[in-house]
């Protein structure tokens, strides 16, 4: 066990008990302001700390890796995604990666939740409606959305997240369905009254909604593409709070615009803050700015894991949330 004061380099601004602990606990460098850090600026970081605290907006390559130095003995990434790391080139360097799973797992189901209803029951333009003013009144044809009782849901994904969203979905009435690279156990298919689908494309053709869970990684890339979205009812729905670059945006845009899919919710979008304008001018879109995380109990747990696995790693023992291979 080490008594030596670790050097931590924070990326991104923290809420502040986060930060106040880490400067209890920690030679920590904080930032005064909240814009992403350049590439050198990254690979400075790396050069001159012992432990760095990036984000997901922190892209992390193995060219960078490849110029942080020896100092560098762990990344603990504040959040649960991991693509914006190169692990597999950090860990053949002798640098630890950990995140911080499990933490985020009730406010993004919320939030995919929040999205079925809001495209379905068309909430953003009953919003901008009455913001404008021009709202005479009720009418028994006005604003017309969907039930979502009785309709099918498709996962995509049945991790935490997605089991989360089906226990959800089923106070909801809605019948679930899923597809996953692994078939859950028959009692916990039992506990969700859920439907596996050894298919993607099968289960996409006959469902009312999906819902996208998975993780971003290179076999995920544009799962839902221009081909597979063709597959969906004229009448269907799809939400994504997981990664944008699942879903090939393009295609979708094409598709919301020629009526071909009836709507989409998407909290994440494939070219980060980059947002396609034509995507945005869609009624039968809803669009948020990555806010499914955003929850102030959730940014704080996020910040305890953290803080446990730098202890943890500097008191000589495995980080609990340390990202293995498996994982990848």
């Amino acid at each position: 066990m080490s008594t030596k004061r670790l050097s931590v380099t924070v990326t991104r601004r923290l809420p502040d008990p986060v930060e106040v602990r880490m400067r209890e606990l920690f030679d920590v460098t904080l930032r005064s302001d909240d814009t992403p850090l350049t590439e050198r600026q990254l690979i400075e970081a790396m050069q001159t700390c012992d432990v760095l605290v990036p984000t997901v907006t922190d892209q992390i390559t193995a060219g960078m890796l490849g110029q942080a130095g020896d100092r560098l003995k762990l990344i603990a990434s504040y959040g649960a995604g991991i693509d914006h790391i190169d692990v597999a080139t950090a860990r053949q360097r002798g640098i630890l990666v950990s995140n911080t799973p499990g933490v985020t797992t009730d406010d993004t189901a919320d939030m995919a939740m929040a999205l079925i209803l809001a495209v379905t029951r068309r909430i953003p333009e009953g919003l901008a409606l009455m913001q404008s003013g021009a709202w005479e009144g009720w009418a028994p044809t006005a604003m017309m959305g969907g039930r979502i009782a009785g309709r099918r849901l498709g996962i995509l994904g049945m991790g935490r997240i997605g089991q989360a969203v089906a226990r959800r979905a089923r106070a909801f009435g809605m019948q679930i369905h899923y597809n996953n690279r692994r078939r859950l156990r028959p009692e916990l298919e039992d506990q969700l009254d859920a439907t596996w689908w050894e298919s993607l494309d099968q289960m996409v053709s006959r469902m009312d909604v999906i819902s996208v869970n998975c993780p971003h990684t290179p076999a995920t890339f544009h799962l839902m593409n221009a081909r597979r979205l063709k597959l969906m009812k004229p009448d269907a729905v799809i939400v994504n709070t997981a990664r944008g670059e699942v879903i090939d945006e393009n295609a979708l845009t094409r598709m919301l615009r020629a009526g071909e899919i009836a709507g989409a919710g998407l909290d994440v979008l494939e070219n980060g803050t980059t947002v396609n304008p034509r995507l945005r001018e869609l009624k039968n879109v809803v669009l948020l700015p990555h806010m499914g995380s955003a929850t102030v109990e959730g940014r704080l747990e996020m910040g305890e894991k953290v803080l446990l696995n730098i202890k943890t790693h500097h008191d000589g023992h495995r980080p609990p949330d340390l990202v293995v291979p498996s994982m990848l």
